[in-house]
């Protein structure tokens, strides 16, 4: 089976973005060719991001923000995270806008929160591809 080109689009791909492709990486690794990227320019991944992930056994210590200009243009799907980002034009077959409250500037539960529920986005988006 071919992988799936999945794009996961934050404005600053610094939180729900890369979370969603950590766990596609994880989860999906016979599935899924993920990446992330962010419409702005951001210094870093939020450190309770990477924490929460790390508390689920996924590793995003070497995860680092990049722009939509840094991924494939050639999606099979394109999904944004719900903060209203209006993507450049990017050519997929499928996009979705998952609509997923931004945990940044909150406490660990709303992060472990977003956690949980992207992960539950990722299993069901995986299940879709292979039916």
């Amino acid at each position: 089976m071919k992988k799936v080109k999945v794009a996961f689009v934050c404005i600053h791909n610094s939180c729900r973005s890369q979370m969603a492709e950590g766990y596609a990486i994880k989860l999906g690794a016979d599935v899924l060719e993920p990446y992330s990227a962010g419409t702005d320019k951001y210094h870093e991944v939020k450190p309770l991001a990477v924490e929460v992930m790390e508390m689920d056994g996924v590793d995003m210590s070497d995860h680092h923000p990049k722009l939509i200009s840094d991924i494939p243009s050639d999606l099979d799907y394109l999904i944004t995270m719900g903060c209203g980002v209006e993507c450049p034009y990017i050519p997929c077959k499928v996009r979705e806008d998952w609509e997923i409250d931004d945990p940044s500037g909150g406490p660990e539960e709303d992060f472990i929160k977003t956690r949980d529920i992207i992960k539950e986005k990722i299993i069901e988006l995986i299940d879709r591809i292979i039916k």
